[in-house]
């Protein structure tokens, strides 16, 4: 009686060590659902850039320096367009300060000259992915600017015999650059869509025929093509 009872002991016991271990093997044999990313990943690309700027500009991928204007804007009637390549990061920003040229805070040229005036801007530029030759990025009403420099705030400056910046009609609105507006983050909502001008209203003069442009790619400035000297633009590049 006694070897029986052990007998059904023991052969409990090996019952619930078999049921363990199908078990525990049919746990491990389950395949797991890999997880879908919930963000695009980012992808490196070279472009082409051609820009034309009356009268200089620079250009910054995010925060990092990409190209500034050959021709410095202490140039008078310097009239070029720039066509260069780069390696950037999709989705970004590129960023933009943009110059017409000056004397002085007037905001005039020619000073003292039967030509004194208040001079006029324009910007246009393209970017085109190098390995796919689509464009994927223009100059348009999309893109956000900010005028931090403006003068004169009244016409009558340009008769002025000795126009002085600050004095009498020859008033001016200047700041400094936001700080971290080449971020992308950051927070443009503020500032203004760009105006959108046509080549008859810049009249583009040197350069500007030596590039094929899309017809996508426009005349953008701040709201006044005159007295807006100094403008930042910031330019949205979501990718393909």
């Amino acid at each position: 009686m006694k070897r029986t009872l052990k007998t059904a002991t023991t052969l409990t016991l090996l019952t619930l060590i078999a049921a363990c271990s199908v078990t525990t093997s049919t746990a491990s044999t389950t395949p797991t659902t890999p997880s879908t990313p919930t963000t695009p990943t980012p992808s490196s690309v070279t472009l082409r850039a051609e820009v034309w700027a009356d009268n200089w500009f620079a250009l910054y991928s995010g925060e990092t320096f990409i190209k500034e204007d050959s021709v410095p804007i202490t140039t008078e009637r310097s009239f070029n367009s720039e066509s260069f390549t780069f390696v950037a990061t999709l989705p970004l920003h590129l960023n933009f300060v943009v110059k017409d040229y000056k004397a002085n805070d007037t905001g005039l040229e020619y000073i003292g000259t039967a030509k004194q005036q208040m001079g006029d801007g324009g910007f246009v530029a393209q970017f085109t992915d190098v390995a796919t030759g689509k464009i994927i990025a223009v100059t348009n009403q999309n893109a956000r600017v900010l005028v931090i420099h403006k003068a004169p705030l009244n016409v009558a400056c340009t008769k002025e015999a000795n126009p002085v910046a600050g004095r009498g009609t020859c008033t001016f609105v200047s700041m400094l650059e936001p700080s971290n507006w080449k971020k992308a983050d950051f927070d443009d909502s503020g500032w203004s869509k760009a105006t959108v001008f046509n080549a008859a209203a810049v009249g583009p003069k040197e350069g500007y025929l030596d590039i094929t442009w899309n017809s996508s790619a426009q005349f953008i400035w701040g709201s006044d093509l005159f007295a807006d000297n100094t403008v930042l633009v910031r330019l949205p590049v979501v990718g393909q």
